[in-house]
């Protein structure tokens, strides 16, 4: 394992059998702790993902399924830690390298709407990560700014000082 890949599962993709291939993989406690630490987590108690791996186009694979995770994150407002679940719908295509080169269009403008689907990710050396994917979709669905149920957010107003240092300066008259 190293520091950039925290969760890693690779699996071959050119043996593909023609009805697919279910995978389910789980994090362990040494990964879950990376994954933790990277995405600023005080723990991660499970990260689960049922996938299916299917044929798609010329070379081309589909992998869809669930990631499903339990973890611990930081209320915003109290810095309490709050249980959190995690389950993310994953449905992304791969394609090898050159395909994704011209779906990309390389030397072309490229021009992005909302609407657009994102291009295939590419098969590196014949192989998909599913547990890089796995644990970019938990991160998605993690929540940015968790909260504990039932605290809101209250600022305190600052009193104003009576005399700031620089009041002075706006009430002068022009000379």
């Amino acid at each position: 394992m190293t520091d950039a890949i925290a969760f890693s599962r690779l699996v071959r993709v050119d043996a593909l059998p023609k009805d697919g291939l279910r995978q389910v993989i789980e994090a362990n406690p040494a990964e879950r702790a990376a994954l933790a630490a990277l995405n600023g987590l005080p723990a991660i108690a499970r990260l689960t993902a049922d996938l299916r791996l299917t044929r798609a186009g010329r070379g081309g694979v589909r992998v869809h399924g669930e990631v499903l995770a339990e973890a611990t994150q930081t209320c915003v407002v109290t810095l309490e830690p709050i249980e959190a679940i995690v389950r993310e719908e994953i449905d992304v295509r791969f394609a090898p390298p050159a395909a994704v080169g011209a779906a990309r269009n390389p030397g072309a403008e490229e021009i992005i709407a909302m609407t657009d689907a994102d291009g295939p990710d590419p098969i590196v050396d014949g192989k998909i990560d599913l547990g890089a994917l796995a644990a970019e979709f938990f991160a998605l669905g993690l929540d940015p700014y968790p909260r504990k149920p039932g605290v809101a957010y209250d600022p305190q107003q600052e009193e104003q000082p009576e005399s700031l240092p620089f009041s002075a300066l706006g009430k002068r008259e022009p000379e």
